[in-house]
C-alpha cells in the first residue's frame, strides 16, 4: 500500500487560531477556559468553557457569504483555508483532471446546532408561521462543511462527513488516510470542527452528569485522571490535515510534518453514553492501530489519551492502555486539560498536537491534575504539569465518542 504524510495544517481553536499559536500555548501550559459568552449561563449548572477568542470570519469569507454558513462551517472554511495554504498546494492552477484525485472527509458531531437552536426558537416565539431562512438546511445538516470546502477549491475526489460523537474527526483521518493507501486518491483534506457551546448543548450535557460544573475554580475543571475529577469543559474550534500520497508529496517538494501509518476503529457495544468499565473498545481500537501499523507497543513513545476529565472516562481508557502496553513506560497525557472537549473536532486538533509532538520530540504535559485516582492502573507513566523533551518517534491518538465508537491514530516522525 502507498504511504502517506501529513503537509498542511490548519487550526482555529480555544488556544489560538494558528498552528503556530496553538504549540506555543500547548508547551507554555495554558488554559482556554474562560465564562460562556454565547448565551447567558446564569440558570445552568455550567458557566464556563473553552471558546474561540478573536476569530473573524471575515478574513476568509465575504461578509455577504458569512451569513450562509453556521460557525462550525466557519470554523471549518478557516481551518481548511490554513492547511491548504500551509501545503503549498495551488488548486486554482491544478488540471481538473487532478483535482478528480484530491477529496475532502470532514467531521462534526453536533453540525449546525447552533443554527437549529436559532431557528426554532424564532419559529416557537412566532405566531406559528413557518418563515424559515432559505439557508436553515444548509447551515444545519452535518456534511455541508466537507462539501463546502470541496465547492471553495473546486475538488473532485472522494467527498463525505464522518459523524461517531468524540470520535468523529479521528474516523475521518483514518478514513482519508485509507483512501489515499488504496490509490484511490493523491491528497485528502481531512479534519473536523465544532460550534456546540449553546443553550441545549450545555442543557443536554449537563444532564448527562458529562460536564464539569467546577464554577469557582474553572480555569483548573478540566483535570484529567485527578482524584477530584467532575466532568469535561465544553470547547469549540477546528483543525484540518492536508494528507499525501509519499511519492506526490516529493515530487512537488512539499514540506512533510510526519507521516500516518496507522489507524484502528472499534466499538464498545456497552452504553448509550458510558465508556466499557475495562476499556474493551479502545483496546480493540488501539490494537487495530497497531497491527495496521505493523509496529509493537513498546515502539509507541507518547499517547495523547481521549482524557476528558470524566470519572468512568479516563479510567477505561488507563485500563485499555494498560491491557495493551502493560509495563511499558509509554508517556501519556491528556491535552484536554488546556484545550477543553472539542467534541468531534478533538481527533483532529489532537492529531496536530501529536505530529508536532513527534517532529520536536516534546510531549506536553496534563495541566490541573494534582492528586490521580488511586483506581488508575499501577506503572502507568502519565506527564503531569510543564512539557517534556523526550525523544518521540511513533505517537499514538486516541479517540472515543458516545454509542460506544473508538478510534485510534497512529503517526510517526518523519525522516527523509
Amino acid at each position: 500500500m502507498k504511504r502517506v504524510v501529513v503537509t498542511g495544517m490548519g487550526v482555529i481553536s480555544p488556544l489560538g487560531n494558528s498552528v503556530d499559536e496553538l504549540w506555543k500555548n500547548i508547551l507554555a501550559g495554558k488554559s482556554g477556559v474562560g465564562p460562556i459568552t454565547k448565551f447567558d449561563s446564569t440558570k445552568f449548572k455550567t458557566h464556563f468553557a473553552c471558546e474561540v477568542k478573536d476569530f473573524n470570519a471575515e478574513d476568509y469569507l465575504e461578509k455577504k457569504e458569512v451569513r450562509k454558513y453556521d460557525v462550525f462551517t466557519q470554523f471549518a472554511i478557516a481551518a481548511s483555508d490554513q492547511a491548504i495554504k500551509d501545503s503549498g498546494l495551488d488548486f486554482s492552477t491544478m488540471e481538473e483532471e487532478d483535482r478528480y484525485e484530491v477529496g475532502v472527509i470532514w467531521a462534526t458531531g453536533n453540525g449546525g446546532i447552533g443554527t437549529f437552536e436559532q431557528q426554532l426558537k424564532e419559529y416557537h416565539l412566532g405566531d406559528g408561521t413557518p418563515r424559515f431562512n432559505p439557508y436553515f438546511i444548509p447551515k444545519m445538516i452535518v456534511d455541508i462543511a466537507a462539501g463546502v470546502i470541496s465547492i471553495r477549491n473546486q475538488l473532485h475526489g472522494p467527498n463525505y462527513c464522518t459523524v461517531s460523537a468524540c470520535a468523529s474527526s479521528n474516523t475521518a483521518i483514518i478514513s482519508a488516510f485509507d483512501t489515499i493507501r488504496l490509490g484511490k486518491a493523491n491528497v485528502m483534506i481531512a479534519g473536523g470542527s465544532e460550534a456546540a457551546i449553546t443553550d441545549s448543548s450545555v442543557g443536554g450535557f449537563n444532564a448527562a452528569q458529562a460536564l464539569s460544573k467546577n464554577n469557582d475554580n474553572a480555569e483548573h475543571a478540566s483535570r484529567p485522571f485527578d482524584k477530584d475529577r467532575d466532568g469535561f469543559v465544553i470547547a469549540e474550534g477546528a483543525a484540518a490535515l492536508v494528507l499525501e500520497e509519499y511519492e506526490h508529496a516529493i515530487k512537488r517538494g512539499a514540506t512533510i510534518y510526519g507521516e500516518m501509518v496507522g489507524g484502528g476503529m472499534a466499538a464498545d457495544a456497552y452504553h448509550l453514553t458510558g465508556t466499557h468499565p475495562e476499556g474493551l473498545g479502545a483496546i480493540q481500537g488501539m490494537k487495530k492501530a497497531l497491527a495496521d501499523a505493523g509496529i509493537q507497543p513498546e515502539q509507541i513513545d507518547y499517547i495523547n489519551a481521549h482524557a476528558t476529565s470524566t470519572g468512568l472516562g479516563d479510567l477505561s481508557e488507563l485500563k485499555g492502555i494498560k491491557a495493551v502496553f502493560k509495563d511499558s513506560q509509554v508517556a501519556i497525557s491528556g491535552t484536554k486539560s488546556m484545550t477543553g472537549h472539542l467534541l468531534g473536532a478533538a481527533g483532529a486538533l489532537e492529531s496536530v498536537i501529536s505530529i508536532l509532538a513527534a517532529k520536536h520530540d516534546m510531549i506536553p504535559g496534563t495541566t490541573n491534575t494534582v492528586t490521580l485516582d488511586e483506581a488508575i492502573p499501577e506503572g502507568l507513566n502519565i506527564v503531569l504539569g510543564q512539557s517534556i523533551a523526550k525523544k518521540v518517534n511513533y505517537v499514538m491518538n486516541n479517540t472515543f465518542g458516545f454509542g460506544g465508537h473508538t478510534a485510534t491514530s497512529i503517526f510517526k516522525k518523519y525522516e527523509a
